[in-house]
């Protein structure tokens, strides 16, 4: 289980001020291409899970991720999450032509075949994606991670941190960002469901509610 603290800064002055702050703590910056995946009929987001394909750093790396009951609350979120790597060139062919995905070997696409019955016979769609620039500090023994993420629309601000005290790292960090005068609120959907709004997708209700 996945267990971050998400906070969606105000705009792009917002976080212009807090990566200058957080400067001295810098780590390192991530280029990110997430794309995403699914049947034509929706079967994984119909059960509350989705499919990511995320390529870092110009096809430097690619992590296959499978993303589950997620639940977004107070700008806390919890989400069943498993990881994998794959070739990245592998993985760009699959982008190109969705149903390799069915051929691949993956633990976690053979995850997707057993559980929810998507394989070669069902078949994949790539529902397209979006790209978002990390930069990642290492701030009072946490990892503060804060996303400028592209969509159709525009670009959206947010500052994330894994951690198993999310209500304690909420307090820190919700602290923080009054003292330096930085606009922020909680996050109220993950980037995924964003996308899909953006994109004019329909999410069911009950995705809405629980944040997908």
């Amino acid at each position: 289980m996945e267990v971050e603290v998400k906070l969606r800064l105000q705009d792009a002055s917002a976080y212009r001020q807090l990566t200058s702050i957080l400067s001295p703590f810098h780590s390192k910056t991530l280029h990110q291409e997430n794309l995403f995946f699914d049947t034509p009929t929706n079967t994984l987001s119909s059960q509350l899970s989705v499919l990511r394909l995320r390529f870092l750093n110009k096809d430097a790396r690619c992590i296959v991720s499978l993303k589950s009951k997620p639940t977004l609350v107070d700008g806390v979120s919890r989400v069943a999450e498993d990881e994998e790597e794959l070739d990245p060139c592998s993985a760009r062919a699959c982008v190109e032509d969705p149903a390799r995905l069915g051929k691949i070997e993956s633990r976690i696409l053979k995850r997707v075949k057993e559980e929810f019955g998507v394989g070669e016979e069902v078949g994949f769609v790539c529902l397209g994606g979006f790209e978002n620039k990390r930069e990642v500090f290492n701030w009072k023994n946490l990892k503060l991670e804060v996303d400028e993420t592209k969509y159709g629309f525009g670009i959206c601000y947010e500052l994330e941190c894994e951690s198993e005290d999310p209500d304690g790292v909420k307090k820190l960090l919700e602290e923080f960002l009054k003292e330096n005068g930085i606009g922020y609120s909680y996050s109220k959907m993950t980037k995924f469901a964003v996308f899909r709004m953006s994109c004019g997708m329909i999410i069911p209700l009950f995705l809405t509610y629980k944040q997908w």
